[in-house]
């Protein structure tokens, strides 16, 4: 398992929020989480580009810091369900204001994105 070698800059909420939802599919897991879709295999569906391994690691950093929580039913196979906490709950409306910024923002930071891909891409080959 991660171990942490460095002591977290908690100074700041900034720094807080970095904390906690730092990791590439957090932000989707809780939004998925909160449109119903509960169980690893539905959340892997959404989540397709990530491994099942990530998608593991990040719920439980999500349960550990009590944005989630993991219900297990004592059936054969094993039924795992995830839910938003209330605390959870009051994330979303600051990811959906998040999600409409970039709406609102789609063609310039596509544009960014891609213009730096590309630059990265000519650098590289330059390199070899």
């Amino acid at each position: 398992m991660y171990e942490r070698k460095t002591t977290p800059n908690l100074n700041c909420g900034l720094d807080l929020i970095g904390e906690v939802l730092y990791g590439k599919w957090k932000i989707r897991l809780l939004w998925f989480i909160n449109e119903g879709h509960q169980r690893p295999s539905e959340l892997q569906r959404k989540i397709p580009d990530a491994s099942r391994r990530v998608l593991n690691v990040q719920l439980k950093e999500l349960e550990e810091h009590e944005l989630i929580t993991k219900k297990i039913y004592p059936v054969v196979p094993p039924k795992v369900e995830y839910s938003l906490t209330e605390f959870g709950k009051t994330l979303i409306p600051v990811i959906a204001a998040l999600g409409q910024w970039s709406d609102e923002h789609e063609k310039r930071l596509r544009n960014v994105i891609l213009k730096q891909i590309v630059s990265s891409d000519l650098d590289s080959s330059l390199i070899s």
